[in-house]
């Protein structure tokens, strides 16, 4: 066995995992995209060509809602500009030449973020980028079929509880790398201002300002440990 082994390993493990909660969270869409009034067809678009969840939501809630096309494609605009950032960050992930980052551009969510980062090594956070990103893929385009053919059958999508698999995959990424008081204060911050500000906002937006709180603790290192700057010559 190779040193490199065990890193390529852990990013297939997380990788199937969350691909695996958060493809199931499309049935979820599905059922409600069709009772907000998009029919099947157009339902499967948004989710082949938009692919990034929260703004899907978003969007059927606002055209559900009674809003107008452009609000709603406002509001799913706002609630994507995250993954701006996330491309920024992905760069270095995913590698040179203009086909492989056009194809990373529309894989890059969430999901596939967490999972790269979540890694130790180059090769395993290009991994976990990639089959996270494409697995998802294919999966939230197959829930939101079936959830958009079965939604009268389903019924409330909300009492089988799938938006919290994709929460507890999430969780269990983050788990292991609250290891010092920074990364816990980092944490906690984020997810309490995401608590507090949820039944205030339209969903999605809490994440968004709980990423600006999470950039400010991180940036000014509270409870963090400072360099020490040394004062006389080394032994």
């Amino acid at each position: 066995m190779t040193g490199e082994q065990p890193p390529i390993r852990r990013a297939w493990r997380d990788s199937l995992g969350v691909v695996l909660a958060t493809s199931a969270y499309g049935i979820s869409f599905g059922a409600l995209s069709v009772t907000s009034g998009l029919d099947v067809w157009q339902t499967c678009v948004l989710s082949l060509l938009m692919f990034t969840g929260g703004s899907q939501f978003a969007f059927v809630g606002v055209i559900g809602g009674g809003g107008l096309p452009g609000a709603a494609i406002a509001s799913a605009g706002l609630l994507g500009i995250r993954n701006v950032a996330y491309g920024l960050r992905m760069s270095s992930v995913v590698g040179d030449g203009f086909w492989r980052r056009a194809a990373a551009s529309h894989f890059t969510i969430d999901e596939s973020t967490a999972v790269a980062l979540a890694q130790t090594d180059a090769a395993a956070r290009r991994i976990g980028f990639w089959v996270t990103g494409v697995g998802i893929y294919v999966g939230w385009n197959l829930t939101t079929l079936a959830g958009a053919l079965l939604g009268d059958v389903l019924g409330d999508v909300k009492a089988y509880g799938l938006d919290a698999a994709a929460a507890a995959a999430f969780l269990a990424l983050l788990w292991p790398r609250l290891r010092n008081r920074q990364a816990i204060a980092v944490g906690a911050a984020a997810a309490v201002v995401a608590a507090v500000l949820t039944p205030a906002l339209m969903p999605g937006l809490p994440v968004l300002v709980a990423a600006l709180v999470a950039i400010v603790v991180g940036w000014t290192n509270w409870l963090g440990s400072r360099p020490t700057t040394s004062t006389g010559d080394p032994a």
